[in-house]
């Protein structure tokens, strides 16, 4: 798909006309237009797009739609059929009232090209600059941050199931990579242990069961990362360096730190808060498949997963408005607009 900045045009007279008559009181999408005028434009997308190819949907008002398709919590199709049957989205997208408008699926591919591009934070930046411009942001006003939880796309794991399903997603990348290698790595009782996937109804019920399946999966992580990060071995005489660059090796290896500790024998054993301690919370990884998620606890509310920091504006004499929200483990410093 590619892309000509064009100049955005005026809403089309009929458009007007029709939406005017139908909604004389207006409506969000209306008030957008009308009072905050034309947010974005294609020149702010341009570098997402090449230059040769099929020409794209026009990023401006894709742009648009995903604001309105978010504030009105529309999935893509419903978004899609607003855009082409109703009259006020129209109106705030400049298009005649035939319009067919355009394929759901433009909108997850336009997504897709912002988050690659980097530019997720354009949305708001816009909004709050013709904000500033109508005097409703101040430069160095007052603010505050509060915080909610987010839930990681992860299911909740035990430390039992974290190590065992750490390796087995780690063998199945590693099979998928390096399936040379791996044959002659895997040990013939791997493909039972780790065939399948870890869950609570598999797990022994007894204490002293689950600490031996503990300390034998962590023999087993051992002699993985010891194939794949010994400098030369016999029995590994060729293992790509790059291997040790694999995501899921890297999990491995940090999830085997913060779970096992190895005595002055080379013996693996399993930590615990009294025998070689664990990592606290907010290092200690709670997935193979999403490492960034930790457990967290705010007040009564705990999650595993991640905080979304959001600052406001609190002066009295201005509407307040939201001028960073961010997504991470820790707590932000408010950015200021000036």
């Amino acid at each position: 798909m590619s892309m000509q900045p064009q100049e955005i045009s005026p809403v089309p007279t009929e458009t007007a006309r029709i939406a005017q008559a139908a909604f004389p009181h207006s409506t969000l999408a209306m008030h957008l237009r009308d009072t905050l005028g034309l947010l974005y434009k294609d020149a702010d997308f341009a570098a997402l797009f090449p230059t040769r190819g099929q020409p794209a949907e026009a990023p401006w008002r894709l742009a648009v739609v995903t604001v309105l398709q978010f504030v009105e919590g529309l999935a893509d199709r419903q978004a899609a059929d607003a855009v082409r049957g109703r009259i006020d989205w129209k109106y705030a997208l400049g298009l005649e009232l035939t319009d067919a408008g355009f394929h759901y699926s433009v909108l997850s591919e336009f997504r897709a090209r912002v988050v690659a591009g980097g530019r997720e934070a354009h949305f708001l930046d816009a909004l709050l600059r013709a904000c500033k411009e109508r005097g409703w942001l101040k430069a160095r006003g007052r603010q505050r941050t509060d915080s909610t939880h987010v839930l990681g796309a992860v299911r909740a794991l035990n430390r039992l199931i974290l190590v065992g399903e750490t390796l087995r997603h780690a063998l199945e990348v590693l099979a998928e990579v390096a399936p040379d290698w791996l044959r002659g790595q895997i040990r013939s009782e791997w493909a039972e242990r780790y065939g399948q996937r870890y869950d609570e109804i598999r797990l022994p019920k007894e204490a002293p069961a689950r600490q031996a399946l503990a300390e034998e999966i962590g023999r087993d992580g051992y002699v993985l990362l010891a194939a794949l990060y010994a400098p030369y071995a016999p029995y590994a005489p060729a293992t790509p360096p790059w291997l040790r660059l694999v995501p899921a090796v890297q999990t491995l290896r940090r999830v085997w730190v913060q779970q096992y500790y190895r005595d002055a024998e080379g013996t693996p054993h399993w930590r615990t808060e009294g025998d070689g301690g664990l990592p606290p919370a907010a290092v200690q990884i709670n997935s193979p498949y999403d490492t960034q998620t930790r457990y967290s606890v705010k007040r009564t509310t705990s999650w595993a997963g991640y905080k979304v920091h959001v600052s406001e504006t609190c002066d009295d004499d201005t509407p307040h408005l939201l001028t960073d929200v961010q997504t991470r483990r820790r707590w932000p410093r408010p950015r200021m607009w000036r």
